[in-house]
């Protein structure tokens, strides 16, 4: 069991919104912290063994160290006899694989998560299970359309009935743990969208780039084909389409 040492707030915390440690957000895990400080034990991504902390990062922020118990061998529990995490770190355009890759994509601050283009494996899905905006739906990106292990969960945010094509947020698994949802099996990825506001290169349309969501889960580098931009306020907004990982 890990328990902080001192007082965390949610700049301290990995700001991926996972939903792995049973809350929705980061935030409201800080919230929890005020009263419960142990809770911070269920944040896997502050654990020595799944995320290396000793890369050359520039560190502007506090440290947090907890002194976890060795005493399970999962992969979400930390081993070493101590766990050092410096937030607020310089972006060092690596993924958790140590492989390079050229901006991170931000989901649009006015949705719950990413936004992802997808079409179900059958795409009589979508009219059979009268999906409709709103559905909260699980589903795997399968084969060469991205191959992710992880079973992605979300919210329907546009479906067309006629192509069976879905767009929708992707977010955490607590919303369906409580509400439950509608499984849509195997999909395919046909394109993201979302914002850029850190980038090592100039982004151009009609170039592939490495990329890596903000808040994958794996916290690994995509690649995909840049076909529409647009400069905005808040960022450069894209659309993604060829999607693959690694």
């Amino acid at each position: 069991m890990i328990t902080a040492t001192q007082t965390i707030t949610v700049d301290d915390l990995p700001g991926l919104n996972c939903g792995l440690c049973g809350l929705r957000t980061c935030h409201d895990m800080a919230d929890r912290l005020v009263t419960q400080p142990e809770f911070i034990e269920r944040c896997i991504h502050l654990s020595n063994n799944r995320i290396s902390i000793s890369t050359p990062q520039i560190a502007t922020g506090p440290t947090i160290t907890a002194a976890p118990q060795v005493d399970a061998t999962c992969g979400s529990c930390a081993v070493n006899d101590r766990v050092t995490v410096q937030s607020k770190l310089a972006p060092s355009w690596h993924d958790t694989l140590s492989r390079e890759f050229d901006f991170y994509l931000e989901h649009f601050p006015e949705e719950p998560g990413p936004r992802e283009i997808m079409l179900p494996h059958n795409p009589m899905l979508t009219r059979e299970m009268n999906i409709q905006p709103g559905d909260i739906l699980i589903g795997r990106p399968l084969g060469m359309s991205c191959g992710c292990p992880i079973t992605h969960c979300g919210v329907a945010m546009e479906v067309d009935p006629r192509t069976g094509v879905i767009v929708w947020c992707v977010t955490g698994p607590l919303s369906p743990r409580q509400k439950g949802f509608k499984d849509l099996g195997y999909y395919i990825a046909e394109g993201y969208e979302g914002l850029i506001t850190q980038t090592r290169v100039d982004v151009k349309i009609g170039m592939r780039y490495f990329f890596q969501p903000r808040m994958c889960m794996l916290q690994w580098r995509h690649s995909g084909l840049v076909n529409f931009m647009n400069r905005t306020p808040g960022g450069l907004q894209v659309r993604l389409e060829g999607l693959w990982i690694g």
